[in-house]
């Protein structure tokens, strides 16, 4: 599959000659979708109807106006439509989307309490011990660090190996930072490991390729691909009685950066945890905590009047 970068070009290559697109039609096109591909967990090609509804809604927090909200929907509406033309895809994810309403809600979070909760029956939701290792070892790191999913999924075992404190992720446009371990997620690694160590041995011994990949998979990728740790993560709700629809990888990923910035945390710091560009894509956070903003500026600021 192609990259973000080439499948864009390629897309725009497109639009210029068979429908003559305009120099500065162009660059907007491909603007909007470089914004858009950084927002996604999966490649561009990839993307699903929930990332781009998550999307809009961000742009939307953002304060972006309609026409831009609008326009930059459209890109991605003929994006995809060129996608399914070229055989990178089957379906349109953005075929039933409709423009920009009066108003958008933000993006979707969970409470502490719930996160809390989804973890602790990670480690109860799976056949056999080794799967519920596994499964609890995906939720801590997940939310201890705001991974995009895929980045999750794909995570080298090397990555984790000899107890660290900080781990390499290998981001979108293979930008590489750094993501602190939390003392639950390095213990919950710590049992999963024992569990790979064990399958590497055994691989060795009867001949067969040892996994580099630290959640493993049967597939062609190799490893636990996004739609089996959606499906798992959905599981996890129910047994914690969330409901599911409210739950999902980049739902984490929005629990994560939305914790952080209400236990105090600096916005550029949380830009660079999760591996955003632009400081711009992280201020939708703000919005998310804006009544807890609101409450810290009239109890700690000096001239903020009380009653």
């Amino acid at each position: 599959m192609a990259s973000d970068q080439q499948a864009i070009s390629a897309f725009l290559a497109a639009q210029s000659a068979e429908k003559n697109a305009a120099r500065n039609t162009a660059l907007a096109y491909g603007r909007d979708l470089l914004a858009f591909a950084e927002h996604c967990d999966s490649d561009l090609v990839e993307a699903t109807r929930e990332e781009i509804e998550d999307y809009l809604t961000a742009c939307d927090a953002q304060g972006l106006s309609k026409a831009t909200r609008a326009r930059r929907l459209s890109s991605i509406k003929q994006f995809f439509r060129f996608a399914v033309e070229e055989g990178w895809r089957k379906d349109n994810p953005a075929i039933r989307l409709s423009g920009p309403g009066a108003s958008q809600h933000l993006p979707k979070t969970l409470s502490p309490e719930e996160v809390t909760a989804l973890i602790t029956v990670a480690g109860e939701v799976g056949r056999a011990p080794r799967d519920r290792r596994r499964n609890l070892a995906l939720m801590e790191l997940l939310y201890a660090t705001g991974m995009r999913v895929t980045e999750l999924v794909t995570l080298p075992i090397a990555a984790v190996k000899g107890d660290p404190r900080m781990i390499l992720v290998r981001g979108k446009g293979g930008k590489e930072r750094l993501a602190p371990l939390s003392d639950p997620a390095r213990i919950a690694l710590t049992f999963w490991l024992r569990d790979r160590e064990a399958e590497d041995d055994l691989a060795r011994k009867e001949g067969k390729p040892v996994s580099r990949f630290l959640f493993p998979g049967s597939g062609k990728e190799g490893h636990l691909t996004r739609q089996q740790f959606f499906v798992l993560i959905k599981e996890m709700a129910l047994k914690a009685g969330i409901d599911p629809a409210r739950v999902s990888p980049h739902v984490l990923r929005h629990a994560f950066a939305t914790h952080l910035l209400a236990g105090g945390a600096d916005l550029r710091v949380i830009q660079t945890l999760l591996g955003h560009a632009d400081l711009s894509t992280t201020e939708i956070y703000t919005h998310v905590l804006e009544d807890h903003l609101k409450e810290l500026v009239l109890n700690h600021h000096p001239l903020a009047k009380k009653d």
